[in-house]
């Protein structure tokens, strides 16, 4: 058990060390990004060491489960394109381009109305689009309005990580989390609308009574507006295909249909329509060209070499052993906030794998729940909780803005401590 242990928190210290100092390797000529390939060597010591067998690992892969990790790869992956296509036709652009220029010279109004809108798109796309999309909007905005970029980024942040968790498409370790426990769509959101809710509201709240003193200054009235010309056809296509993939979704689990199957059928479905389109247009599909290329492939390695490693923790009773030490507390705290923590140890997405081994061992919906909440707060606390969280960092440091670890420890602990109170406490309620 020990081997698995140190060789698992080895692997988890080299990734987290790789995303700080070293992201990127260069091989003949061509960047990969580093941490997905540690994990992949992590992996192959537990197999070396045969700390997990081929076989299991295998016989894992071809399962005609739930928690089989190539489903759900498929799934994320999926839902990942569809909301890549919306950003690269230009559709988020053009609604933070509306919205922030909507409300005058009223930094509070701003500051609400992007909290909103940030908050609804998340919950229909993913956490880690909207951030990537919105923060070089922002950065661009407060430059031109004169004003701290800070309270918006962070506004921006807390939003898409605290909204995250209403739909099992909007953060990859909600959905590796409910598929675990063979959860569909709508019993995941029959429970965890009202955490979300809860959540949402105090974060909010906290967030302003933070930056109240800095969205009391105006801002200038000479913003300059960003003219975005967008393939309407094409945005049309991205907005029906996510759409119906989002129904569909919900009403899988009473079709009886799975919903990697759903999501993948609506790829294959939005690549066609835009081949045809792009023909009748006389164009390129150079959306098309753009999502693809920005779809996160670099999760592939890196949750298979992740699930080996659980596997082999697993197979040598460490999951065993951390399910009776939490079972010695209420599931719905020690979960709650184990798994908030951890995911500062060793990233939200390898916590997710870990703990949904154990939350299977433990048995408890309650233990299941908290976990997802803390596997979305959890990137609220240090800058590597999250993959969002490091490629967040690197953005502002891109674009000249300053935001130091202590900083974001600082406001972190402040948002989380309450965020994860309120969120919990609607656990408790529905529950």
């Amino acid at each position: 058990m020990w081997l698995s242990l140190a060789l698992a928190a080895i692997t988890c210290a080299a990734m987290i060390a790789s995303i700080l100092f070293f992201p990127k390797i260069k091989i003949k000529n061509r960047f990969f990004d580093t941490y997905p390939l540690i994990v992949l060597l992590g992996a192959m010591l537990m197999l070396v060491f045969r700390l997990v067998s081929i076989r299991t690992v295998f016989s894992s892969f071809v399962a005609d489960t739930a928690v089989n990790p190539l489903k759900i790869l498929v799934l994320f992956i999926s839902m990942a394109v569809l909301s890549v296509f919306l950003d690269a036709v230009g559709f988020f652009f053009y609604v933070a381009n509306v919205v922030l220029h909507r409300f005058g010279t009223s930094q509070k109004k701003l500051f609400l109305t992007l909290y909103l809108t940030v908050s609804i798109l998340t919950v229909f796309t993913s956490n880690d689009i909207i951030i990537l999309t919105f923060t070089p909007f922002i950065c661009y905005f407060c430059k031109n309005a004169r004003v701290s970029p800070l309270p918006y980024l962070v506004c921006e942040f807390v939003a898409a990580n605290t909204w995250s968790m209403a739909l099992m498409i909007g953060n990859p370790t909600n959905i590796y989390l409910a598929g675990s426990a063979d959860i569909d769509f709508m019993s995941y959101l029959s429970v965890m609308w009202l955490p979300t809710l809860l959540c949402g509201i105090v974060s909010f709240a906290v967030l302003f009574l933070v930056f109240r003193k800095d969205l009391s200054a105006q801002m200038a009235k000479d913003m300059a507006r960003s003219h975005i010309f967008m393939n309407k056809p094409l945005l049309v296509l991205g907005l029906l295909h996510l759409g119906a993939c989002t129904v569909l979704l919900a009403l899988g689990g009473y079709l009886g249909w799975e919903m990697w199957l759903i999501s993948l059928i609506a790829v294959f479905s939005l690549v066609i329509s835009v081949l045809i389109v792009s023909r009748l247009q006389r164009k390129e599909p150079a959306a098309l060209h753009t999502c693809l290329l920005r779809a996160p492939w670099t999760l592939i390695p890196f949750m298979l070499g992740m699930f080996v490693i659980v596997l082999a923790l697993s197979e040598q009773g460490v999951t065993s052993a951390l399910c009776a030490l939490l079972s010695n507390l209420s599931p719905l705290l020690s979960y709650g906030v184990f798994s908030t923590l951890l995911c500062n140890l060793m990233n939200n997405i390898p916590m997710s794998v870990l703990m949904g081994s154990v939350v299977a061992e433990q048995g408890s919906l309650a233990a299941l729940y908290a976990t997802v909440i803390g596997s979305n707060l959890g990137a609220l606390l240090t800058p590597i909780g999250a993959l969002a969280g490091i490629m967040w960092g690197a953005m502002l440091k891109a674009q000249g803005i300053r935001m130091r670890y202590l900083d974001f420890v600082k406001n972190g602990v402040i948002i989380v401590i309450p965020a994860c109170a309120a969120s919990l406490l609607g656990l408790l309620i529905v529950l």
